[in-house]
């Protein structure tokens, strides 16, 4: 689990920096600024949450690899696939019914908190 999310944190934040410069140099004026605001929020939670996923990775080596952990981790990947994700499509194509789905996204991630904490503060491998 360690490894894995290590990786998946590196591959989420490498691409959270390609969909990031993607949208600062190829959409502007192509979208509106309110796409482009919308686009940005989405580059902004996918970055954060590409950095809770390496760090679910760390704290499976340090407290030592838990359930909890792996739905934390899970949780944030999910949570960018669907928030981000769905904002990324929105802004670009316009199919308003994906915002939708957006919220599903944030439920993940706040859940995904929710779970780290709760790893945190158990002394039980659960």
């Amino acid at each position: 689990m360690r490894r894995t999310f290590i990786a998946w944190g590196s591959v989420l934040m490498a691409l959270s920096v390609a969909i990031g410069a993607f949208g600062a140099h190829m959409l502007e004026g192509k979208i509106s600024a309110d796409e482009l605001a919308v686009y940005e929020t989405g580059v902004h939670y996918h970055m954060i949450h590409g950095i809770a996923v390496l760090v679910a990775g760390i704290l499976a080596g340090t407290l030592g690899e838990s359930r909890k952990l792996f739905w934390a981790g899970t949780l944030f990947i999910a949570g960018v696939i669907i928030f981000s994700g769905s904002l990324y499509v929105l802004s670009i194509s316009g199919i308003k019914w994906l915002g939708a789905i957006t919220p599903i996204g944030g439920v993940a991630f706040i859940a995904g908190w929710i779970t780290l904490l709760s790893a945190a503060l158990s002394r039980s491998k659960a």
